[in-house]
Parts: C-alpha cells; structure tokens; sequence
C-alpha cells in the first residue's frame, strides 16, 4: 500500500473536561501525566508527517470507563481505533473477561492491554502469573474473535507469553514498546534482544516499534536504535512490525514538535536496509490491516 496515512499504534489521550469524563475513583489531577493530552494536542506536533491514524490506548486513570475513546471512535472510525482494558483476575464480580472483550469490541476496541508480570504485582508472585482462568478467557477470545491481547512488558515475562502463545497459537499478541528492549550508554542489550526475536516462531505475535524517543539515548535523529530495529524487522517481517510514538506517555520526547517528525524519519529516511514496501508497512500498513482495516 501507498503511505496516505500514517499510523500511529500506541498514543495515550485523555480529556480535560473530568465533568464529561470523569477520572476513576481514588485519582487525582496530580496523577495525570499532563493536565491533559487529546487527539488535537496530538494532530499539532503530527502534522508535518501528514494526517496520522491512531490506536488510542485506555488510560489507567479512566479505569474501566472506557467513555472516552469511545467517543473518538464513534466520531470519526477511520482515524481512531482503540486498545481496551480488561481485568483477567479481580477481587470483585465483573463480567466474564471475554464477555467484556467481545462487547467493547463491538463499540471499536481491537485489542486489551494486559500487564506483564514485571510491570505490576503477580497475584501469587510466580512466574507463571498467566496461569488463571481469566487469562485463557482472554487468549481464547482473542484468536475467536481476531482481537489482540496488547502487553505492557519487560524480558523477564518472554517466557511466561512464550507458554501462552504456545497454547494458544491462533491469538493475536502486540508486544508493546518492543518489550522492554533498550540501548543504555550506547550498549545494545543483545540477550533480552534475542529473547524477544525468540518469539517470532508464534505467527500472531507483532511488535511495536517505539517509543523511538525512549528506547535508547532519546537524541535525534535516534540512530543509536537502528541496530535493534533491524534485528526485529528481520525477526518478525515488516508485515509484523508497527510504528508508535506513545504520545501523551510517560517519557516525553524532548523536542516534541522535531522528535516527532524525527521519529519517523528515523524508518522512512534512515532504515537503509529497508525497502520502500517494507517501510510501508511499518508506518502504516501493518496497524492498518489490524486496527482499520476490517472497518472499512
């Protein structure tokens, strides 16, 4: 496909308006990253790259209220997808997990954020963390349905997806953030690098490449990263492999008007060993197929 759009798979948004969408209880203001990041704050440091697509990702601070990109959706489904949350495991009842999947997904959620095991407290601090009903509930309904489980994690929860992936072989996974995979002071860190190309074996699993920002010394053009992004490009595939700003996240670029255009200048101008097909499929060919794609 021609780049018309690009697409932008992970940019968190949340509202400054809490009367309309109110923040879920025990939040504050004072937890909120920025007084507030909406699809217009977004639009003002993409436009020079063009009209951008994006995959809005459910802020924690909303809960399970997922009103708000929701709304952006239903107002315009060609430039907004979303990425849902969906407890696995609660102290509480609520709806069967994939009961709660398949319904949001009727309102435009394409994939739900799960959390590794080191990104927050395992319920029984073991390594198999995933080893709860709630979880196959989520799997299964993924690969019924083709709606992806999107994973917040880091190198030491490979394995534990490795085992699940294995299962259940038919379910779309997005590892985000490129797992947890970082260059420090210039050092590539190759093991946790192998590891994650290791599951390039499950066919459903993509990975998000970014925040290009925050994945190594965060100085434009961001060249330090062009090794990692090629060892996973080749790994996986382009078709496999989607670009993210993670706009409105927790590390903020440092020039966010020329490190956004930077960021993707850095596969469109500087990713030599990628051919134009591939870089289409990067910046918006893979996203597109997944979070678009079946809409229109």
């Amino acid at each position: 496909m021609t780049i018309d759009r690009i697409v932008d798979a992970h940019v968190h948004v949340w509202s400054p308006d809490t009367a309309a969408y109110p923040l879920a209880p025990g939040f504050t203001v004072g937890d909120l990253w920025l007084p507030s990041f909406t699809p217009e704050d977004h639009f003002r440091l993409s436009r020079s790259v063009g009209r951008v697509r994006m995959n809005l990702v459910q802020m924690t601070w909303y809960g399970l209220d997922h009103s708000y990109i929701l709304d952006l959706v239903a107002s315009d489904p060609q430039t907004y997808a979303a990425t849902g949350i969906v407890p696995a495991v609660t102290d509480v009842s609520l709806a069967s997990p994939d009961r709660a999947m398949k319904a949001l997904a009727a309102k435009g959620i394409r994939a739900f954020r799960v959390r590794g095991g080191s990104a927050r407290p395992s319920p029984r601090g073991e390594a198999r963390w995933m080893d709860h009903e709630g979880y196959e509930k989520m799997f299964a309904a993924g690969a019924e349905e083709n709606l992806a489980l999107s994973f917040l994690m880091g190198p030491q929860d490979i394995p534990e997806l490795d085992r699940m992936c294995g299962r259940f072989p038919e379910t779309p996974v997005i590892v985000d953030h490129v797992g947890g995979v970082r260059v420090r002071d210039g050092q590539l860190a190759r093991d946790d690098l192998a590891a994650l190309c290791s599951l390039a074996r499950h066919r459903k699993i993509m990975v998000k490449l970014g925040p290009v920002h925050a994945l190594g010394n965060g100085e434009s053009p961001f060249i330090d990263i062009l090794e990692m992004v090629e060892r996973i490009v080749d790994a996986f595939g382009p078709e496999r492999c989607m670009w993210e700003s993670d706009c409105g996240g927790p590390v903020q670029m440092k020039d966010p008007l020329g490190d956004y255009e930077a960021s993707v200048s850095l596969i469109r101008d500087h990713a030599d060993f990628l051919s134009l097909s591939d870089k289409e499929k990067i910046l918006a060919g893979t996203a597109y197929e997944f979070f678009f794609a079946r809409r229109s």
